[in-house]
């Protein structure tokens, strides 16, 4: 009986060590006794290099994965945002008023081809160059501002042709060809049709210059050597009856004189065969120091 009661006491104490072993327990820590260590099999190692989901190590060129634990394989990355675009520069200033030249007369030449400019070309942007850029610019939705910027010249090359030296100088202000050496001795008239020029000169000195308009190919001015040989201050021409201020006859009715009409349209017109000065007080005075018997040389 005491021997089957102790087999029971055993069979108990079995059962309650069974039991034990599947139920969690509170371990209390007594003196030396430390807590176990739980060990994460998911963690990565110190000092290795983390993987992406393919098992590879991510390199340095920002495979790594980011700070809330998203790597390169499970989230895209963010979109960049584009800088946005830098401005268009101005167009660049070519011309502007109190500028001179050559450029400027092209400039003035090809306003008046556009009917923007009446006058001129003058060589200088003056105060009727910025109003007729100005009005050319509003024309055609450019900003209107009187000068020539690159923009504005590219316009205008395109709607017109490229001008003639007389388009240049229409009214004027070409350089002087060099005299005939026929005038370089004595009172000379000395005429070029080439530059379209009138040099009065005195033993080899010129003592003035002035612009002067010839006649057309139908009636075209005489060459040659002659001289004056008749004056008339007020004249008036009974054959084409229209004035001939200050003429200085030289060859038949052919005449150094003032045309008005010369002042006023440049070298768009021509005259009858005379030879035409555009400047009142330059030929004034050019009448009252020319004497007849001076001689006229009319080249090219």
């Amino acid at each position: 009986m005491r021997t089957k009661d102790m087999r029971r006491s055993v069979a108990a104490l079995a059962a309650l060590a069974l039991t034990g072993a599947c139920t969690a327990q509170g371990i209390e820590v007594h003196g030396d006794q430390r807590q176990p260590v739980r060990i994460d099999v998911t963690a990565t190692p110190s000092g290795a290099p983390k993987q992406d989901g393919s098992g590879k190590a991510a390199d340095g060129d920002g495979d790594k994965a980011d700070g809330d634990g998203d790597d390169k394989g499970q989230r895209e990355k963010a979109p960049t945002t584009a800088s946005p675009p830098s401005p268009t520069p101005a167009p660049r200033v070519l011309w502007s008023q109190g500028d001179e030249g050559l450029d400027v007369r092209e400039l003035q030449a090809r306003l008046r081809q556009v009917a923007w400019l009446f006058a001129g070309p003058t060589g200088t942007y003056d105060d009727l160059t910025v109003r007729a850029v100005k009005g050319f610019q509003g024309k055609r939705g450019l900003p209107r501002t009187g000068k020539t910027d690159s923009a504005t010249w590219a316009r205008l090359l395109n709607m017109t042709r490229e001008p003639g030296k007389w388009d240049l100088y229409a009214y004027g202000g070409q350089p002087a060809a060099s005299p005939d050496p026929r005038c370089m001795t004595g009172r000379v008239l000395c005429i070029s049709k080439t530059s379209r020029t009138l040099r009065w000169m005195v033993d080899g000195r010129t003592l003035t210059t002035v612009e002067v308009r010839f006649g057309s190919e139908y009636t075209p001015t005489r060459e040659g050597v002659f001289s004056v040989y008749f004056k008339s201050r007020d004249h008036w021409s009974t054959l084409y009856d229209t004035p001939m201020p200050y003429a200085m006859f030289f060859s038949g009715g052919q005449a150094v004189h003032y045309s008005s009409d010369f002042a006023a349209r440049g070298y768009y017109g021509a005259s009858h065969g005379c030879v035409n000065v555009r400047d009142k007080a330059a030929i004034a005075q050019l009448f009252e120091q020319v004497r007849n018997g001076d001689e006229v040389v009319v080249y090219w």
